[in-house]
C-alpha cells in the first residue's frame, strides 16, 4: 500500500510542481499532475470549438462541469511514471476525456439522470437528441485526434476500447429492471464500462513511452483494478454516501432499477420476504422502497461486503506497480489506488 512519503521531483520531471507535504494524498497527487493538466486542459477546449453553437454549449457545459478529470490524470502519470517528456500525452488524455464524457451524456439519457456533480444533466437541459447527438460528436472529435497521432497502434488500442465500452452500455441496459443480475453479470457490465477506458489510458501512457512489453502489461492490469475499484465504491456510495457531497441523490441506482453489487449482496443474503421486495424495488424502479431496501442492505452486511471488494481490487492495481521504478509518479498511482475505494464522493 502506499505510504506517506515527502515528495521530491523525479528524474525527467523538473517542470513537476512541488506538492504540499501537509495536503491530503489526493491532493499531492492533483498539485504533482497539475502541469500536464493544464496542456490536457487547453488541447480538450481547443479540440471543443465547433462551427455549431448548439455543440460549443453543450460540450462546454459538460467538460467544465467540473470532476477531477481522474482518466487523463492517470495516462500523464503512468507516462511520467515510465520516463515519457512527449507530448503526444496531452492529445491522449484528451481523447480518453472525450470518450468518457461522451458516455456520460449518453448513460444519462439511457438513465433519465437528472442530476449529475450536483448539476442538471445535459439531456434535461437541453433534451435528449441534443445530448446523444454532442456525445457523437464527441466520440467523432476523439478519433479525429487520434487521427493527429499518426500511430495505428494507438488507433486499435482506442477504437476496442471505445467499442467495449459500447457493449457495456448495452448489457447495462439490459439489465435494467432485472433484480435477478448475477455477480458475474455485473462485473461483466463493469469491465467493459468503466475498467475498460482506465486499463486503456494505462496501457497507452506504456506506448507512447515505448515501456517494455512486461510493463505495459503491468501498467493495463493496474487501470483495469483501478478502475473496478471506482466504479464498486461508486456503487457502495450510491447507498452509503451522502447526497450533497456525491452531487446526486442516496439510492439513485435503485431508482433507475440499476442492480449494482451492493443489491446483489444483499438479495442473495435475504429472507424469501426481502428478497420479493429487492425484486419489486427493482422492477418498479423510484424511491418508494428505497428505506426498506437500505435496511436490507444493513441487516444483511452488504456494504462492508461490498467495502472489501473495492479494497481487494484497489490492492490488486497496488500489486500491479511492482515492475516500475520508485518515483513520485508510482507514489502517485499508488495513491490513486488507495483513494478509489477510501474516497466519500
Amino acid at each position: 500500500m502506499a505510504k506517506e512519503q515527502t515528495l521530491t521531483a523525479p528524474a525527467g520531471a523538473v517542470d513537476a510542481p512541488g506538492p504540499d507535504a501537509t495536503a491530503s494524498d489526493l491532493e499531492r497527487v492533483l498539485t504533482l499532475g497539475a502541469s500536464d493538466m493544464e496542456k490536457v486542459n487547453a488541447c480538450i477546449r481547443k479540440a471543443l470549438t465547433s462551427e455549431v453553437v448548439l455543440v460549443n454549449q453543450v460540450a462546454e457545459y459538460i467538460v467544465g462541469s467540473g470532476g477531477k478529470r481522474l482518466r487523463p490524470l492517470l495516462l500523464c502519470l503512468a507516462a511520467r511514471a515510465c520516463g515519457d517528456n512527449g507530448q503526444h500525452r496531452f492529445a491522449l488524455a484528451a481523447i480518453i476525456e472525450f470518450i468518457h464524457t461522451a458516455t456520460l451524456l449518453h448513460d444519462d439519457v439511457v438513465d433519465e439522470s437528472g442530476t449529475r456533480r450536483g448539476r442538471q444533466t445535459a439531456h434535461s437541459v437541453w433534451g435528449n437528441s441534443a445530448a446523444v447527438l454532442v456525445g457523437d460528436f464527441l466520440y467523432s472529435r476523439s478519433f479525429q485526434l487520434m487521427v493527429t497521432l499518426d500511430d495505428m497502434r494507438i488507433m486499435e488500442i482506442l477504437a476496442d476500447t471505445t467499442n467495449t465500452i459500447a457493449e457495456g452500455e448495452v448489457l447495462q441496459l439490459l439489465n435494467l429492471g432485472d433484480p435477478e443480475v448475477s455477480r458475474e453479470a455485473y462485473d461483466r457490465v463493469i469491465d467493459h464500462k468503466t475498467a475498460r477506458l482506465f486499463e486503456a489510458a494505462a496501457r497507452l501512457a506504456a506506448v507512447i513511452s515505448h515501456a517494455d512489453p512486461d510493463i505495459e502489461e503491468q501498467l493495463a492490469t493496474y487501470g483495469a483494478h483501478l478502475g473496478r475499484a471506482f466504479q464498486i465504491a461508486d456503487d457502495l456510495l450510491d447507498y452509503a454516501g451522502d447526497a450533497e457531497a456525491l452531487g446526486k441523490n442516496v439510492g439513485d441506482d435503485l431508482a433507475e432499477g440499476k442492480p449494482t453489487l451492493p443489491l446483489i449482496i444483499a438479495r442473495e443474503r435475504s429472507t424469501p420476504e426481502e428478497r420479493a421486495l429487492i425484486d419489486r424495488a427493482v422492477a418498479e424502479g423510484g424511491h418508494g422502497h428505497l428505506d426498506a431496501v437500505l435496511d436490507v442492505i444493513r441487516r444483511t452486511g452488504a456494504l462492508a461486503t461490498t467495502a472489501e471488494q473495492a479494497r481487494g481490487e484497489a490492492e490488486k492495481a497496488l500489486a500491479a506497480l511492482g515492475g516500475l521504478p520508485d518515483t513520485d509518479w508510482k507514489w502517485a498511482l499508488e495513491a490513486l489506488a488507495n483513494h478509489s475505494h477510501q474516497r466519500t464522493r
